[in-house]
């Protein structure tokens, strides 16, 4: 079976992290669904117009193998705005299921009411808000059903990650290999 994953767009949202974490899973063998927090085109935080594949709404009750959260503001904070988006990975959370979050995304968990506890990093300036979490400053840090990552910089580490999180160590890998990383 081929795994899903779902990549949550909106206004704001840095695209170097969403784009690296779209085609890094495409190239892995990963369905990607785009899914924007509004209907029609979604501008990231550096004025890139993208278009996703659906509005989120109409896919939040179904079942991906992960949601992914890519940082950037002010897409971050319009996501910890939304209460379907927090709910949703609140469920996803008590659930087991896997979420990713890369650069300030990582606030969203926070702002869920899941990270107290949890091993996790996110793009430095974030750190303070993560007082009952157990902040690490590696590239990518995974905490069971929770993978984080740093900001731009990394986004092609975590993609790898997710890749080899949702299909295999080999198949990252290869990927890796591929793209001479």
């Amino acid at each position: 079976m081929i795994p899903a994953a779902v990549v949550i767009l909106s206004p704001g949202f840095e695209e170097i992290e969403a784009v690296t974490i779209i085609d890094i899973l495409r190239r892995g063998g990963v369905k990607v669904i785009v899914a924007g927090l509004e209907k029609g085109l979604i501008t990231g935080s550096h004025n890139i117009p993208i278009q996703p594949d659906i509005y989120y709404r109409d896919i939040i009750e179904t079942n991906f193998d992960m949601l992914i959260l890519p940082g950037g503001q002010p897409g971050t904070n319009n996501l910890k705005h939304d209460k379907y988006i927090l709910n949703w990975i609140k469920k996803r959370s008590k659930e087991n299921q896997k979420i990713a979050a890369i650069c300030a995304a990582p606030t969203i968990l926070h702002e869920a009411g899941i990270a107290d506890g949890l091993e996790l990093t996110s793009y430095p300036s974030e750190k303070p808000l993560f007082t009952e979490s157990i902040y690490r400053e590696e590239k990518v840090v995974r905490d069971k059903n929770i993978i984080t990552s740093r900001g731009v910089g990394t986004a092609i580490e975590f993609s790898l990650t997710l890749v080899a999180e949702l299909v295999d160590k080999e198949k990252a890998d290869e990927v890796r290999n591929k793209i001479l990383f």
